[in-house]
């Protein structure tokens, strides 16, 4: 899988392409140009690349209004992947953050694939005890788990927190910060994941297919409802007078917008006490540093599920489309360089 070229100039790399939007029947390894870093920008070795539920969304194509920023008939950028943790090899012109040689993980859009292009303010050094795979996990799930709890649910210690969907990417990392933050936290789950969701430290796990989260026995301070599709009604039952539910993600909602409900939610919040609102999460530097500090503490570690081979793309996808994966999944492209002990770190990781 590894390329035969040492110069990124003019030559080509294996990347995870797709030439229409589908299911990841649409997934195949093909020979691409390596693409040059703009002045903002780095090129990056990529030695590991996460796969999120934002990369399922660009595959499929849907909800259908993301297209005019996507692509309409077929993605813009046909290479698959955004979270990446690598080495940079190349720095743009007006790059001050980053040299050629330095480790760093963050988003770079095209990440499945031997190299990518990730723009400065979107990157941060890599912490030197994770490996490549352990940092790929990171970026995007961890950043909207520290928004939503941080910037949009405004946590603070001791109040009460859900995690709906606590077993995946974003829920997995929320768990762990909302601790971090000193709530109490009470995650949802399935039957086989709730486990799981133990090991990451929540106080309480419900098991969705008996447990009712909105029974009326605990009232929540903050709901994080991720890619969840519980009624307004049922979340409204279990938030406190002034509780704050906080949508993330899209799942399950539709195929036109994926936020019907979301939008029902924040228009509702106009007339009630209770607040019902949705994330927009951004990708930026700072909030990786941020995370960055907690992952050295060790009050955040990385949940990583299964590393796959670049080749094998296909199989990490249907994985999370099938819903079967607890954590995060990490696409590499080839192994680390031997004598690198950075991409071996001794840090724990959570595993299911």
């Amino acid at each position: 899988m590894k390329s035969t070229t040492t110069s990124a100039q003019g030559v080509s790399m294996k990347a995870v392409t797709q030439d229409r939007y589908g299911s990841s029947e649409v997934l195949r390894v093909s020979d691409v140009p390596v693409p040059e870093p703009g002045d903002h920008e780095v090129l990056i070795k990529v030695h590991a690349a996460g796969l999120d539920r934002g990369t399922e969304h660009l595959m499929t194509g849907k909800p259908y209004a993301m297209r005019p920023a996507t692509g309409l008939r077929r993605p813009r950028n046909p290479i698959s992947g955004r979270d990446v943790a690598g080495t940079v090899t190349k720095v743009g012109s007006a790059v001050t953050r980053f040299a050629p040689g330095d480790r760093v993980y963050g988003v770079a859009p095209g990440s499945f694939a031997e190299y990518a292009v990730g723009p400065e303010n979107k990157l941060a050094h890599k912490p030197a005890h994770l490996t490549f795979e352990q940092a790929a996990v990171v970026p995007i799930s961890a950043g909207t788990a520290l928004q939503a709890l941080r910037d949009v649910g405004k946590v603070q210690p001791g109040q009460e927190v859900l995690v709906i969907g606590a077993s995946g990417g974003v829920g997995s990392y929320a768990v762990q910060l909302a601790k971090t933050f000193g709530a109490q936290v009470t995650g949802v789950a399935s039957t086989a994941k709730t486990d799981f969701v133990r090991s990451l430290g929540a106080d309480h796990v419900l098991d969705y297919t008996k447990d009712d989260f909105a029974d009326g026995t605990r009232h929540y301070d903050l709901i994080l409802d991720i890619g969840g599709g519980a009624s307004l009604t049922r979340l409204r039952r279990a938030l406190k007078p002034r509780g704050t539910v906080v949508f993330v993600g899209s799942e399950d909602t539709g195929d036109i917008t994926g936020m019907g409900r979301q939008l029902r939610g924040a228009a509702l919040s106009l007339f009630i006490r209770q607040r019902l609102a949705l994330l927009v999460a951004k990708e930026r530097a700072s909030d990786l540093e941020e995370l960055t500090e907690h992952l050295e503490s060790g009050r955040l570690v990385p949940a990583l599920a299964e590393t796959y081979p670049l080749d094998q793309a296909k199989a990490a996808m249907q994985m999370l489309e099938t819903g079967k994966v607890r954590g995060k999944v990490v696409i590499v492209p080839d192994q680390p360089t031997p004598g690198d002990t950075s991409a071996r770190g001794d840090h724990s990781t959570v595993r299911a």
